[in-house]
């Protein structure tokens, strides 16, 4: 998570109250129904190969690798005030993961020095943990 766009690299200290999480869960919630509604309404398994668990758990991973390497760098992704600097964005590589529902491929972001060390996914993890 990324603080102030004015100090690059900086963590956030958003402090939520019980009625803000419990508002937050509730969003969450409806969001998880509508997704399992339009995959039925679509005919998207919600598992399998092409399935939906499958979908989201990518775009997840994909998402939370790009925040690391946003605070890594310490600005995020098109931020057009930190051209030319030493390290940057350097394009994604594939790796395959196996998980409990399946091998997904995920796209993981690099930097043109090469010192970003994901911590979602390891370099060189190659199973998914937490969903075994």
């Amino acid at each position: 998570m990324m603080g102030d766009k004015n100090e690059p690299g900086k963590r956030s200290n958003v402090v939520r109250t019980g009625a803000e999480l419990t508002q937050r869960q509730m969003q969450d919630q409806e969001i998880a129904r509508e997704l399992v509604e339009r995959a039925r309404s679509e005919g998207v398994s919600l598992v399998g190969q092409d399935s939906l668990f499958k979908g989201l758990l990518k775009r997840v991973l994909e998402g939370a690798l790009e925040a690391e390497m946003s605070e890594h760098l310490g600005y995020e992704k098109g931020d057009p005030a930190v051209r030319g600097t030493v390290n940057a964005r350097n394009g994604t590589g594939s790796k395959r993961l196996r998980t409990d529902i399946g091998e997904i491929e995920i796209a993981v972001p690099r930097d043109r020095e090469g010192t970003f060390e994901p911590q979602i996914v390891a370099k060189h993890q190659r199973r998914l943990e937490g969903f075994d």
